[in-house]
This record gives C-alpha cells, structure tokens and sequence, in this order.
C-alpha cells in the first residue's frame, strides 16, 4: 500500500499528505506590498521635497527597495505554509527562519470559521481559522480557494463532533 494511501485510509505511521496554498494568496501579498510601497514613496518624496529640499527626496527610494526586497521573501513564506490531514488531527506547517507545526486534535476543536474580506473574494480565497479550548492552539489556515475551505470546514466540523461525542 502507498504511504498517501495508508495515511488517507488512517493507519498509523504513515507520512502525512501536505497541501499546501492557492497562488493566488502570493499574488495578494505582492500587490498589498507594492500598494503600500507606492503610497510611502509618493508619501515621503512630496513631503521632505516640500519641507526639507529635494535632496531629502530621495530617502522617497527607500519603501520601493524596501517592496523589491519583500519580493522575494514573500515567496519563501508563501512556499513555507502546508497543511495535512491525517486520522485524528490536523498539522499545519510554516515559516521560513523558524518553523513551526501545529497539531489540532479533532476532538479539540470547538469553532471552525471560513472567512474572505474584500480582497481575498476579489482574489477568489478565504481563510479557514480553527478554535480550539486552548487559546494558543488556535489555528489558522490562510489563502485557501473558497471550494476547498468549504469542504475542510465541513470535514472539520464533521470529524470534530465524531471525536467529542467519542464515537
């Protein structure tokens, strides 16, 4: 049997199936960044070109560095998010300097929300955040398409009352 098999059908010491996020989360992360890049600079060029002479204009530079920068990094955190569902708990995976996985028993979860503010539906994502008991075990699983944020809220839900009502 394969390990994705063996891990779908439960059995123990199986390696889990990751999963990780829509694209389209890396491509709202970019344009917030240079949005606000944008701002910035126009920003910081009018006011120290006003005040202070147009040789301070140029720190005006800086937040598009700063944007070219973030580029890059960007990416890495975005390839650094995973998650994987496996028989009695849900891990998610993340970070780039400092890992850190995150294990929700099924059993534990009390609330399991699937929410998209306005640029995350013009984007076409949503974010599926998980309540646990525990306030520092809460969870959160960003940059999902809709469809499938659905369907783990509902498995969620459904593999959640399972656990907690000991069946």
């Amino acid at each position: 049997m394969e390990t994705g098999s063996r891990e779908a059908a439960g059995m123990p010491g199986a390696e889990p199936v990751w999963r990780g996020l829509e694209p389209g989360l890396l491509r709202v992360r970019r344009v917030l960044v240079l949005v606000w890049a944008g701002v910035l600079a126009v920003a910081t060029g009018l006011l120290l070109g006003l005040l202070a002479g147009p040789a301070w204009a140029a720190l005006a530079l800086l937040p598009p560095a700063f944007a070219a920068w973030s580029w890059r990094l960007l990416e890495r955190n975005w390839h650094s998010w995973r998650y994987a569902e496996r028989a009695d708990d849900l891990l998610i995976s993340r970070g780039v300097l400092w890992r850190e996985e995150t294990v929700v028993p099924y059993g534990r979860m009390q609330l399991v929300e699937v929410t998209s503010g306005p640029v995350e539906r013009r984007f076409g994502l949503a974010t599926v955040q998980l309540h646990t008991a525990a306030a520092a075990t809460d969870a959160t699983i960003p940059g999902l398409d809709p469809a499938e944020a659905e369907r783990l809220r509902d498995r969620l839900t459904e593999l959640g009352e399972a656990r907690s009502a000991g069946l």
